[in-house]
């Protein structure tokens, strides 16, 4: 190519003075971090995109967290937040369980010693919960409380009509 041909760069100024302005914003939070103060303390606004409230960098407890979070609502500690009612699925609160233990297993090593106590105990009392809960099943469907489905669902059995706290048969005397 000719001297005269060659693509010309242009340099997008207003750009460049943005990303020059957040390099300044984030140099000065790493100047407040390492005096001591609270980042955003400086009286500059939050940063585009920035959630109020919310923590700067994701870790392995909130990821741990979720996964408990989960396996808690699926073995119905937890009610779930759209229909506001609890939600007893075994397979999937042991997913969750057995999700967390791959992620014991595959950081070991490779986490703080509180992280590892904590993801160890997390995943420890959700077993013991989860044996619970399956005893717990297990017991109902013995006594006749509810029954599996063909398609693993569980079932409530319903009381005969006119058992006591039903409505009575109708044409039939009370």
């Amino acid at each position: 190519m000719a001297e005269d041909q060659q693509p010309k760069i242009i340099i997008d100024d207003d750009w460049k003075a943005q990303a020059q302005a957040e390099k300044a914003k984030l140099a000065e939070k790493e100047r407040e971090k390492a005096a001591g103060a609270p980042a955003g303390t400086s009286g500059e606004a939050p940063a585009a995109g920035a959630v109020p409230g919310q923590q700067e960098k994701i870790g392995i407890s909130d990821l741990v967290q979720m996964l408990a979070s989960q396996a808690l609502m699926y073995m119905g500690a937890v009610a779930d937040p759209q229909t506001g009612k609890a939600v007893v699925s075994p397979p999937m609160a042991q997913a969750h369980i057995e999700l967390l233990g791959v992620l014991e297993e595959k950081t070991k090593g490779n986490l703080t010693d509180d992280e590892s106590k904590m993801i160890s105990g997390i995943t420890h009392e959700l077993r013991m919960q989860f044996v619970e809960l399956t005893k717990a099943i297990e017991q109902a469907v013995k006594e006749g409380k509810i029954t599996m489905g063909p398609d693993g669902e569980m079932r409530a059995v319903s009381p005969p009509a006119g058992a006591p706290g039903m409505p009575p048969i109708p044409g039939q005397p009370g």
